[in-house]
This record gives C-alpha cells, sequence and structure tokens, in this order.
C-alpha cells in the first residue's frame, strides 16, 4: 500500500480514551463510540474509517488522538493498517506565520535542564557530501593549508604480499548488540499493536521508558536525597514520599524515607504506621547492636514503619510532645551509619532551619539535593534562600545548590475554587517560578495539582495518570544526579 495514495480528503480525525469511549469525525461529522474497553472502542473506529476507505477504493490518512498525544495512521479499504509520515510544511517566511489559537491540550510534565556552558565556536566548516556505503568516513574541521593542497600527495608504496587470511574468530559475534524495539504498548499505537498491527511507541512513551530506566538503576554504594525548604508548606513531606516511592517501586532497591525534622515532623501522619511507636531516637538507641557484625538485615523492622504499596520505609522523628530532646550532629551521622548499611537509598525530610546541627549533618551526607516549591512567591523565595546559603557556604554545600534538582507543584490554595482563571493563574505561576530556577541549578520539573497529595496518607496508585508520569519526571531527574 503506498502512501501517496492516501489523500488529505475526507479529513478523519480518530480519538481515543482510556476510559472506553472515543469518536471518530469524518469531514465534520462524528461518530461517537463507547465501548466495554479501549480495544473495542478501536475496533469500533476501525470498522467506521475502513468502511470510508472501502467506499472511496482507497487508502484514508487519519488523525488520531489518544493520551499519549497524536499521530497520523493510513487505513486501507482492507482494514490493514500502517504509520503514516507526516507531510512536510511548506517553508514560510516569518512575516507569513500566523498564531493558531485555540483550546490548548493538558500539559505533560515538563522536565527543564540547566543550560550548558557556551561551548566555544569553531570555525565554520563546509559541508561535504555524504560519503558512499563502504568508504572511509570523512573528518570534519581539520585544517588545510593552501600550499598542502596543492602540492601532490606522495606515492604510495607497495606493501609487501602477505598470504591471505580469513577473518579471525576473536572478531566475530553473534550476539546481537542493539535491544529489539518493543512495540507501542499505549494509545492508539499500543491498541493497534495489540490488534496484531506492530506499531513504534511515541516519543511520549519513548521518554517514559527513559525516566523508568533511569530510576531502575542500582548504583554502587548507597546515595541520600536531601529535600529541603526553609519555608513549612513548600511539599516537603510529599516530595519525600512520591521520591521515596519511585525509587523503591522502580528499582527494586531497599529505600528509606527519614525525617530528620529538629521537631516533631509529620511524616509520620502523611504514610502508613507499622505495628509499634519507634522512630530515629530508638534506632539510634539501638545502633550499637544493629551495627555488630551478627546482626540481621530483618532486625530493621523494629524502627521503620513499611509502606505495604510503595515498597519503602520510613523512619519517623520523635514525637513525643513532652520530649525536649533535639538530633545532634553526632546522631544523625550514627543514624545513616545504619541505615546506609541496610538501604541503598536514603530520602531525608527536613526542618525549616538550615543553622540546626541535624541539617547541616544532613547536608554533610547529602549526595543529590531537592528543594520543592509550591506556585506560590514566599515558599519559592525561601526555596531561593535556601540554595543561596548554601551556595554561599562554598565546598560540597555549593556543588549541591548547583546541581539541585527543583521540584515546583501548582499552588493548592488556587485549585480549592476550581475556577478556570484560579487553574490558569497557578499553571502560569509554576511555569513563572520554574523559568526563573531553571537557570541556577540542574533541572526543574513541575507537578500538576492533585487532590490525592492534599490531605491523609499519601499513595501513589492514588494519584491521577498526569500527576504520576510528573513525579516520575522528578524521579529521573534527582537519579540523574546520583
Amino acid at each position: 500500500m503506498m502512501e501517496t495514495q492516501a489523500l488529505d480528503f475526507p479529513r478523519i480525525n480518530a480519538v481515543l480514551r482510556t476510559n472506553g469511549t472515543g469518536e471518530v469525525t469524518i469531514n465534520g461529522t462524528s461518530h461517537a463510540i463507547e465501548a466495554a474497553d479501549e480495544a473495542a472502542v478501536l475496533t469500533d473506529a476501525l470498522r467506521i474509517i475502513t468502511e470510508t476507505a472501502a467506499q472511496l477504493g482507497r487508502p484514508v490518512r487519519v488523525s488520531t488522538t489518544d493520551p499519549d498525544g497524536r499521530g497520523l495512521i493510513i487505513v486501507s479499504p482492507e482494514g490493514v493498517v500502517s504509520e503514516a509520515t507526516p507531510n512536510k510544511p511548506t517553508p514560510k517566511r516569518e512575516q507569513d506565520t500566523l498564531p493558531i489559537t485555540g483550546t490548548p491540550s493538558p500539559e505533560p510534565a515538563k522536565v527543564t535542564a540547566a543550560p550548558a556552558p557556551a561551548a566555544p565556536v569553531a570555525p565554520p566548516v563546509e559541508e561535504t557530501a555524504a560519503h558512499p556505503a563502504g568508504a572511509a568516513p570523512v573528518t570534519f574541521g581539520a585544517a588545510v593549508s593552501d600550499a598542502a593542497a596543492q602540492e601532490p600527495a606522495p606515492a604510495a608504496t607497495p606493501a609487501a604480499a602477505e598470504p591471505a587470511t580469513g577473518p579471525s574468530l576473536k572478531d566475530t559475534s553473534f550476539l546481537i548488540s542493539t535491544p529489539v524495539l518493543q512495540p507501542a504498548t499505549r494509545g492508539w499505537r499500543g491498541a493497534l499493536s495489540r490488534l496484531g498491527f506492530r506499531m513504534d511507541p511515541s516519543p511520549e512513551e519513548l521518554a517514559e521508558r527513559e525516566d523508568i530506566r533511569t530510576v531502575s538503576q542500582h548504583w554502587p554504594g548507597p546515595r541520600t536525597v536531601a529535600v529541603v525548604n526553609r519555608k513549612g508548606g513548600a511539599n516537603k513531606t510529599p516530595t519525600v514520599v512520591m521520591l521515596s516511592a519511585i525509587l523503591a517501586r522502580y528499582s527494586g532497591a531497599a529505600t528509606v524515607a527519614w525525617d530528620n525534622n529538629e521537631s516533631q515532623g509529620t511524616l509520620g501522619w502523611r504514610t502508613e504506621q507499622g505495628g509499634h511507636n519507634n522512630s530515629v531516637l530508638d534506632l539510634i538507641d539501638s545502633s550499637q547492636a544493629l551495627l555488630s557484625p551478627s546482626a540481621q538485615a530483618a532486625e530493621i523492622a523494629r524502627f521503620v514503619h513499611h509502606q505495604t504499596a510503595d515498597k519503602f520505609d520510613v523512619l519517623r522523628s520523635d514525637e513525643n510532645d513532652e520530649g525536649d530532646h533535639e538530633v545532634t550532629a553526632e546522631e544523625v551521622d550514627i543514624a545513616h551509619q545504619v541505615l546506609t548499611r541496610y538501604y541503598r537509598l536514603i530520602v531525608m525530610d527536613s526542618g525549616n532551619t538550615a543553622r540546626a546541627a541535624n541539617w547541616r549533618r544532613m547536608i554533610h551526607h547529602t549526595n543529590q539535593l531537592v528543594v520543592p516549591v509550591t506556585a506560590i512567591e514566599n515558599r519559592a523565595e525561601a526555596a531561593r534562600l535556601t540554595l543561596q546559603t548554601l551556595e554561599s557556604r562554598g565546598g560540597h554545600d555549593a556543588e549541591l545548590a548547583r546541581n539541585a534538582v527543583v521540584i515546583v507543584s501548582e499552588s493548592t490554595d488556587a485549585k480549592r475554587s476550581m475556577s478556570g482563571d484560579a487553574l490558569k493563574r497557578a499553571r502560569d505561576e509554576a511555569r513563572r517560578i520554574a523559568d526563573g530556577f531553571a537557570p541556577h541549578v540542574r533541572a526543574v520539573v513541575r507537578i500538576p495539582y492533585d487532590p490525592a497529595l492534599v490531605n491523609g496518607p499519601i499513595r501513589y496508585e492514588a494519584l491521577q495518570e498526569a500527576t504520576q508520569r510528573a513525579w516520575l519526571a522528578a524521579g529521573a531527574a534527582v537519579a540523574g544526579g546520583f
């Protein structure tokens, strides 16, 4: 089937939703589809499109829309489906380009990397025609003087005749070095692949696979993540929970979330409690036994609270209202030594005082800094001051600040009104704050609002799909610094 036979007329748009609904629109006439599942919606949609192609006696081009984005497919009168190549747009002058208006689609999770330092500008290199297959590769940028260009090349010296030999077994391998690309699993492409039409994954699905690969790595030695912001209500605790869940779920590595607040922290309130009330103070008191050569891995369960669905543990702060003990720098060292023996990944919650001994010692042990903010200016300003404080200290602290990941969550205050204008203002403010941090840190990630993060225990599965995707991108940005 030749794609050139598939004309742009009629205009066909097909929408596939994850809730078992969809629609096919042909030249403005919409055909709504409701079915038991995504596959049944696709079957009905293909039937409608195939009937149209059969009536015309030629293939038709179809614009597809699904949660992953948009694409183009070709459907023949026999119902055979193939992927279409988008038409190449005609180049236009800048003054001929008109803005396109309309209702924007929901924005995906956005990761903004800090701009790399400008590289030295190389002298212009004249383009060379592509060399034929099998020819020696062309080297670009090599300077050739005029004199050398005019002199004839020296005659080659005949080499001594050598007996012909076959290829060496050392240079032969039957292993396939490049992994086979798995077909699409989501949206139109995934549904078509399940019906037997093998489709490559969309760019969005490929990006998600790469993020999963990043957070699934195992690194030599333990890694410690510190989540910091000097302002309360900046989303520190939800960030600790979500990063711990992402890293534990995908990597399978032993992961612990540690509440390093100097006063009563809230990490224990937002997570499951085990069958005991032990906290970091109890772990410190038992550190000698936990660090002994005879200690067994399962003994740590007496001091941490396991999250049954999200597969990580929580080490709570002291929750005794009548207690006045403040964790010292030395005790942070002891607790960290214990945890690095039992866990590969440690994600630390923190208080609001950058001068506290336990806060500063936490920074000493940190491999990756994470700074969460909500889309409220005073939270963003506190985050800026936190980074500025670390940068001013120089050395390890300054390097953490430069390599930090900033996670910007949309404001919950604006969302409660459910006003369209309020939603847009919250999104615009999150974008403004993210753009402001981008030049100063390694990466910035924006997280959409989700009611499942506002109150009560936090569960990854309770989040909306877009929020899960955003937190996966945040986890990949963090793991990229390990």
